[in-house]
């Protein structure tokens, strides 16, 4: 093929997207590879939280940019709306993770003071206080409260990053990067089934496919984690929230409650299985007794990007310029897609960080044989 661009991204999901939409904003000509078939795309599965805070202590290596993620969604949502008119839904009225027990309520509380030492709004609510904020929860002996943290809707945020990457220039084929080519030392283009597609930089943003594109330098152990998720009603009478316990939660979004979720190494079969929603209405039904009758509206999966130490995979490929990672983001995907395309734009572009991200480059794993 005769199509060239300054940059290609293999992968048009969250992270894709954002890279897409901040690289063709500061100039670039970008062309974004999504097949659009991907079964199990893990956005189109996400609940879409944005929650920091609600597992944070001082172990976390992802805290800051977390924090950083989120807050970065303010503005770009705004600039979203304002230039495709697509409203992401974003809304930040907290989140509550529940503790059932003294048991579980200890280290919550730790984790508390640690977040309020640090200078972060986070606050200890007592089971009475949850009655009378949430009077349908179950019984349980109090929470963490973040009310900073909150929620967006994936499918909109995708929709709106890639039609301003296009109001920017990019362009979106719908075709599958098999491999990229490499001459004299560099990348220099892509190969899909349609043929070969001319680019000095590459940006591998294809979630839980990317270890599968052959050609890189290393290996990427990128790995399906499958996700199970299910839906109800949410009463109109009953605000809107979000509670999370564990790895269990419930979210409110219109007129749904959207469950979620498990966590199972399945390859890339993103089935839905029968075992796996009985345990998630099973696990939600604890923070909300009445989900126990529930009907359930319908049920889906997806399949999460995870690397072996749950870190996202974020830079250059020191082996191999113009060679680039966005991927391997896990559970956070959508709280980390807007930021993690702000810092590629400024990596690829050699402008000075806003954030630090040594500990998430492709060093840490082995070159391939």
């Amino acid at each position: 093929m005769a199509i060239t661009s300054d940059i290609a991204i293999v992968g048009g999901g969250a992270v894709g997207a954002a890279c897409a939409r901040e690289l063709a904003a500061g100039g670039r000509r970008v062309l974004v590879f999504e097949p659009g078939t991907e079964v199990g795309q893990a956005w189109r599965a996400a609940a879409g939280m944005l929650a920091p805070q609600i597992e944070a202590d001082g172990t976390d290596p992802l805290l800051e940019f977390g924090l950083r993620a989120r807050d970065h969604y303010d503005r770009l949502a705004a600039e979203l709306r304002e230039s495709t008119g697509i409203d992401l839904g974003l809304w930040r009225e907290g989140i509550a993770r529940v503790a059932m027990d003294e048991m579980q309520a200890d280290p919550l509380r730790r984790k508390v003071a640690w977040q309020r030492a640090q200078g972060y709004r986070c606050e200890w609510l007592e089971s009475s206080d949850l009655r009378r904020r949430w009077p349908w929860l179950g019984p349980a002996d109090g929470a963490l409260w973040a009310p900073e943290d909150g929620a967006l809707i994936p499918e909109r945020l995708v929709q709106a990053l890639l039609a301003d990457a296009q109001r920017h220039g990019a362009s979106v084929l719908p075709e599958r990067v098999r491999a990229i080519q490499a001459e004299h030392g560099r990348v220099s283009a892509v190969l899909t089934d349609a043929g070969r597609y001319a680019a000095p930089d590459v940006v591998i943003a294809a979630g839980a496919w990317s270890g599968q594109i052959q050609g890189l330098p290393r290996h990427l152990p990128v790995e399906p984690v499958r996700g199970q998720m299910a839906a109800t009603a949410w009463p109109a009478t009953i605000p809107r929230a979000i509670v999370y316990h564990n790895d269990s939660y419930l979210l409110a979004r219109g007129d749904e409650a959207i469950l979620g979720s498990t966590m199972e190494p399945a390859g890339f079969h993103p089935d839905v299985t029968s075992q796996g929603i009985a345990q998630i209405i099973s696990s939600t039904s604890a923070l909300w007794p009445a989900l126990a009758s529930a009907r359930v509206r319908r049920t889906w999966a997806g399949l999460r990007p995870m690397t072996p130490d749950r870190l996202p995979v974020l830079g250059p490929e020191p082996e191999l310029p113009g060679l680039w990672y966005a991927t391997g983001h896990g559970r956070n995907g959508i709280l980390l897609a807007g930021l993690s395309g702000r810092l590629m734009s400024q990596l690829v572009g050699k402008e000075r960080l806003e954030l630090d991200i040594t500990g998430l480059t492709a060093e840490r794993f082995a070159m391939s044989r």
